[in-house]
């Protein structure tokens, strides 16, 4: 079992930025592909970014291409979103999750929420 745990929510103006952090424990961390997901309400769940077991590869869907980074420290077991930029759409409740095969997942976090106002 994987336990994940994010922070780093909160509620920001357009423009700002936020850095998520998720925490992993539970399995060896550097064995596990990680990613980010988000779910604004109304809508389905957006795979926003995905980071390799040794961050070789990366994955960011096209509505945060150049706005949101994604990378991890494996010696801290965790996870970060930066986002930048932040818009009025890219409020939502944005959940960390863990895998074993590359952009599928197996374990989730219960997600920190993302308000960007404008």
């Amino acid at each position: 079992q994987v336990q994940l745990v994010e922070s780093g929510g909160g509620f920001v103006q357009a423009g700002d930025s936020l850095r998520l952090s998720c925490a992993a424990s539970g399995r060896t961390f550097s064995g596990l592909h990680m990613g980010w997901f988000r779910q604004a309400p109304g809508k389905e769940r957006e795979h926003v970014a995905a980071i390799s077991r040794s961050s070789t590869s990366i994955y960011y869907a096209d509505s945060v291409k150049g706005r949101f980074t994604i990378d991890r420290d494996n010696a801290k077991n965790t996870v970060y979103l930066q986002m930048n930029s932040l818009k009025s759409e890219d409020t939502a409740v944005y959940y960390c999750a863990a895998g074993t095969a590359w952009r599928e997942y197996d374990y989730w976090g219960q997600g920190t929420q993302v308000t960007v106002s404008s």
